[in-house]
This record gives structure tokens, sequence and C-alpha cells, in this order.
């Protein structure tokens, strides 16, 4: 069935959906493999010098956390493309693609060894995409940012910005000074709603800076101000409240879930503001909704099972790197390990 939908775009040239899910694999890929090299690099870097979890800056130093900062970067371009032709249904759930790249790298190059059940996540994950990218609706492309402007002031959309808002406000004013330390979900509350408003308005500014490239410049409008505006503050906004997040609970913790709660939340504000469910049968939507919760069950199982990586040695332990890779500890070696700085060796 897949293979006769992609026939069909084919037939009649490359749609937007299709431009879209291109770029969105792409964008995995790229995002994927740049957890890997960023972490072989900062491997290396701590190997040399003071590690980057206690302070260090030497994986400055060390190309391949560059070349994973730049291939990051590559994914980042080619997922807000992706935004432009596509409608973020179809986008967003296609990011848990990039876990599966980071996950079978990792099992490879880092022996961080993938799990049975974690192979079924990686199958969830696939299995869903598929699913989605088959039942996905079309992309319905403004003509102008005005146009855009006019779906963002529908009584439907703003009500979901207020109530947006009001829920962050309550967040940050009221449960992160006595739950923020003990429940996940306050910054990641915070970090999910943030980012539904961040992905329409970045998606609004893609479709002008499509629109200019066409010919229809929509530089002098304000609404385009407007919405790159939001964007900035939104991205601020997330970042400092994720950080907040990673700083204070486990990792492994905070990815699957910020995961769940920001693409949720963005499938809502699009299909609200873009209605991308629009003219779709009743069996297409279903048939989407059954392919996101397949994509995001697979994502929390594969995160719940990857191995957990080994503590950082105490402060005066002896450790040392093989190959800048692999950490031995003094239990794996016959050695003599000094755990005191204030005592010294008299021959």
């Amino acid at each position: 069935m897949l293979i006769d939908h992609l026939c069909d775009q084919r037939a009649m040239g490359l749609s937007d959906n299709l431009k879209g899910v291109i770029l969105a694999v792409a964008s995995s890929a790229f995002i994927g493999s740049s957890f890997i090299l960023k972490k072989k690099g900062l491997k290396r870097g701590g190997a040399s010098g003071i590690r980057a979890g206690v302070g260090g800056y030497t994986y400055l130093l060390e190309p391949l956390w560059w070349a994973g900062m730049i291939t990051m970067i590559m994914g980042e371009i080619a997922n807000f493309v992706a935004y432009i032709y596509a409608p973020a249904v179809l986008v967003t759930p296609l990011g848990a693609l990039s876990i599966i790249v980071s996950a079978c790298l990792a099992h490879f190059l880092l022996n961080e060894r993938i799990q049975k059940m974690g192979i079924v996540g990686c199958v969830s994950c696939i299995v869903g995409s598929v699913v989605i990218v088959i039942h996905a609706p079309q992309e319905h492309t403004p003509s102008s940012v005005q146009d855009i402007w006019t779906l963002a002031t529908q009584p439907a959309f703003l009500v979901y910005v207020v109530a947006t808002l009001s829920a962050v406000l309550a967040l940050v004013f009221h449960f992160e000074p006595h739950y923020g330390q003990t429940n996940i979900l306050v910054y990641l509350g915070i970090c999910s709603l943030m980012g539904s408003l961040t992905v329409v308005s970045i998606k609004a500014i893609g479709i002008a800076i499509k629109l200019t490239l066409d010919g229809m410049s929509q530089i002098a409008y304000p609404q385009t101000w407007f919405f790159l505006t939001v964007a900035v503050i939104c991205v601020i906004t997330q970042l400092i409240y994720l950080n907040k997040a990673l700083d204070t609970f486990n990792a492994t913790l905070v990815s699957p879930v910020y995961y769940v709660m920001f693409t949720t939340f963005t499938i809502i504000a699009s299909v609200i503001m873009f209605k991308d469910w629009s003219g779709q049968n009743a069996g297409s939507i279903a048939s989407e909704i059954c392919g996101l919760i397949t994509v995001l069950s697979g994502t929390i199982i594969l995160h719940v099972t990857r191995e957990q990586e080994p503590p950082p040695p105490p402060v005066g332990t002896v450790t040392w790197f093989i190959n800048g890779d692999s950490l031995k500890s003094p239990e794996e070696e016959h050695l003599i390990t000094h755990h005191r700085l204030d005592e010294y060796y008299e021959p």
C-alpha cells in the first residue's frame, strides 16, 4: 500500500507532503547521528582534560564534537524546511526516527547495547511512522502571511493560545516554586506548551520565507515580524525550562516524557490553527491517531530499555581511558588506585 502511494506521488511529481517526509527523515538521520558524534567528542575531550559535566571545555578542541554540532544544525534546518511543505501532524512524529538512528549507532559505535524490548520499540516507531505517512493530510499552503494571521486569530486557536499561556503562567508562578524540584511535569509542561506555539510560529515564518523566495515578498508585513518575535520568545523559554528539567531529573526520564508531551501539544495546536484534519474522513484521522500512539509507545519503550551510563568517578579516584572511548574502573584491573589527595608515597 505504501509503495503504491509513493508511486502515485512520483507519477504526479513530488508532492509537498512527500518533500516534507524526505526532509523530516533526513533531519532525523542528521540529528540522531549528531548525538553520537558529540558524545564521542565529549568522551575524547574528557580523556584529555576536564569533563564537560564538571565544567570542562576541552571538548571544544575535538573535531568530532564540532562535526556533531554541524550535523545537528543541518538536521534542524531540514526539520525547519519540512514544516514548510508538510503539516505538523506528519512532520513532528517522524522526529522519533532520530531516536532509532541514535540507538542503532550507539549500539555499534559506543557499545550501548539495545535490549530486546528496545528492538520492539524501534519497530513500533517505524510501523507508526509508516501509518502516519500513508494517512497524513495534504498540506494547504496559505497564499500570504495575512492568510496565516487570519488562521492565527480565529476564535478556536485564540482559545487555545489563552489556555496555553494561562497554564504556563500557572506552572511558572504557582507550581514551579512548590513542585518544580519533585514533579517532572512542571518543567516539561512549560516546555511542551511553549513548544507547540514555537512550531506554529516557525511554520508561519517558513511559509513567509517560501512565498518571498517565490517572488511574493512578505517582509513588509508586520505579521511576519510578530511570528518571528513569538518564535524567539518561545524558543528561549523552552531552552530555559528544558535545561532545568535535565539538571533536576534523569535524562532517560526527561527525553521520552518531553517527546510525548511536545508531540501531543504540537499536533493539537497545528490541527486547530491550520485545520490539518479538515476534509479527512474519520478512518484516516483514526489511523493517524493510532500511528501516533504507536510511535509514542515505541519511543517510551526504547528509552526505558536503554542501558544506563555508568556514574562518573568520584573526585580523587584515578580512572583512565582506552583508545579514548572505554572507561576502565579499578575493579576491572588489578591496579593501584589512589583515593586520598592529601597523602603521598615515600619510598
